[in-house]
């Protein structure tokens, strides 16, 4: 019986293997003798995988110019924004820009840098700096006590000279009047109070409401624009858009807001304090507190200073305070005479002493002497008969 043997692949062909057309043999068995051998076409083999080419740009042209368009829309449609005063609140408020793309700034006189630095903003120790920037908006996020001593030294004439300016303090009517006196007459101004904080905003803005006076924008279709792209932020963020002057916003505010934090005041100085058995009214006592007094003091007394309906809302509180009392000491006082009394609405009849200080032996009506007056206490005690 002949042998049969097979010949061994080499793991490097030679390449003149891959480029010489096959011969006719190549395709069938080839016999020798005296021994028989197979072979077979050599598999290639690589250390590296060829790199991925792409030969058909058609397919992904469509989905570049969409992408283009979308970068061109944004960058359109965003704003530079810079907020004067980057604490609590200004933070709390970029963080609501930032998700709808808009570039930012930051200045105040604490250095917040790094805060800014986690939120995607550009922090700016002088204002200086932040100006030549030239921000599309300007945000006053100061308190309300500060706010006309940072106007009072900000360099408006490093600014673009259409610049809108947009207030967020709790008080319209000290605002409007304060950026009109200081802006140059050129800068727009919006005046808005959202009305919600740190705290009752901290979930969602949906359904919360936003104030807002547009005081004096100007009327080419840029400006125009430019201020309904602000507003658009809270629009889009879900609030509920109510536009209405700043001297109708003060005169509900004084109102509500102010009484608000009042009434909050009022019962963190009487000291509540939680216990096992709250029921739901006393939560939400608890929760007027703790919202309450988490503002600054100097905020609160900003409300009472800056608007002129506060005096009369905290005369009100005190005269409803002392109705309350009056009523209830009343209701007290009617207790005590049943219990004195009894349940007669008649006063008792008091016993007059007579002339000589005894007492009269029986007290007789005028129907009792058949129509005659009754003896007077002199008469009797000198003797002397009544006149009929």
């Amino acid at each position: 019986m002949l042998p049969l043997t097979s010949t061994k692949r080499s793991l490097f062909p030679p390449s003149s293997s891959f480029l010489s057309p096959p011969s006719s043999s190549s395709s069938s068995p080839s016999f020798s003798s005296p021994s028989i051998s197979f072979s077979f076409p050599p598999k290639p083999h690589h250390r590296h995988p060829l790199p991925l080419r792409i030969r058909a740009l058609d397919a992904a042209q469509p989905y570049d110019y969409e992408a283009r368009l979308r970068h061109q829309h944004i960058k359109s449609q965003s704003l530079k924004i810079a907020i004067i005063g980057f604490g609590n609140f200004g933070q709390f408020l970029a963080k609501a820009f930032s998700r709808h793309g808009h570039t930012l700034l930051g200045h105040s006189r604490t250095n917040h840098a790094d805060a800014a630095r986690s939120l995607g903003v550009t922090f700016y120790a002088n204002p200086h700096d932040l100006c030549e920037s030239h921000p599309d908006v300007v945000v006053l996020c100061t308190s309300i006590l500060s706010t006309e001593k940072v106007l009072k030294s900000f360099p408006f004439q490093r600014l673009k000279r259409n610049t809108l300016f947009v207030d967020v303090l709790s008080v319209k009517e000290f605002a409007k009047n304060v950026l009109l006196k200081y802006l140059p007459s050129e800068f727009d101004i919006l005046c808005t109070h959202p009305m919600f904080g740190p705290e009752s905003g901290k979930d969602s803005w949906v359904d919360l409401p936003f104030v807002y006076d547009k005081v004096r924008i100007g009327e080419d279709e840029e400006r125009v624009s430019r201020c309904e792209r602000f507003l658009d932020i809270f629009a889009k963020e879900g609030c509920r858009m109510v536009e209405m002057s700043c001297a109708e916003h003060d005169r509900y505010a004084a109102g509500s807001q102010f009484v608000t934090h009042t009434m909050g005041r009022v019962l963190e100085r009487y000291g509540l304090e939680s216990s096992s058995i709250n029921t739901k009214g006393y939560e939400t006592l608890l929760n007027l507190v703790d919202i309450t007094c988490k503002d600054s003091f100097e905020l609160y007394y900003g409300l009472f200073m800056y608007n002129q309906n506060a005096l009369e809302q905290l005369e009100r509180l005190d005269m409803a305070f002392e109705a309350i009392k009056t009523e209830l000491f009343g209701q007290l006082h009617q207790v005590y005479r049943k219990q004195l009394f009894g349940d007669s609405e008649e006063r008792p009849k008091v016993q007059k002493l007579l002339g000589n200080g005894a007492l009269p032996s029986r007290v007789e009506s005028a129907g009792d002497n058949n129509g005659k007056a009754e003896p007077s206490a002199d008469n009797v005690a000198q003797g002397r008969p009544s006149s009929s």
